[in-house]
């Protein structure tokens, strides 16, 4: 059974920095490209970043230049530092996995909140 949960969320100042972890079990982490997506109250679910299996990274425009995407294959987790945050960053964050090896993601953690006061 794979299980990825996240966990690093919660409540910081414009400006600030979290870091957010998934850790992923039941299934060849290595094997996997991994994303982060975010969804904000009344708002669709958006793409945040991407790591492929060989370490390359994409981001979304928005958070171009402030956040980072990681992984430790080793720990089978998954990692999103973010800095200067923003008010707008404010959203349920969700690591996911990519199954297909073309940008469908078929596993998915239970999210973590990240709210960001001005």
């Amino acid at each position: 059974q794979v299980q990825m949960i996240e966990s690093g969320g919660g409540l910081v100042q414009a400006g600030g920095s979290l870091r957010l972890s998934c850790a992923a079990s039941g299934l060849t982490f290595s094997n996997y490209a991994m994303g982060w997506f975010r969804q904000a109250p009344g708002k669709e679910r958006e793409f945040v970043a991407r790591i492929s299996r060989g370490g390359g990274t994409y981001y979304t425009d928005s958070v171009k230049g402030r956040f980072t995407i990681s992984r430790d294959n080793a720990k089978s987790t998954v990692y999103l530092q973010m800095n200067s945050l923003k008010p707008e960053d404010t959203a349920e964050y969700y690591c996911a996995a990519d199954t297909s090896g073309t940008g469908q993601y078929g596993y998915w953690g239970q999210g973590t909140q990240v709210t960001v006061s001005s």
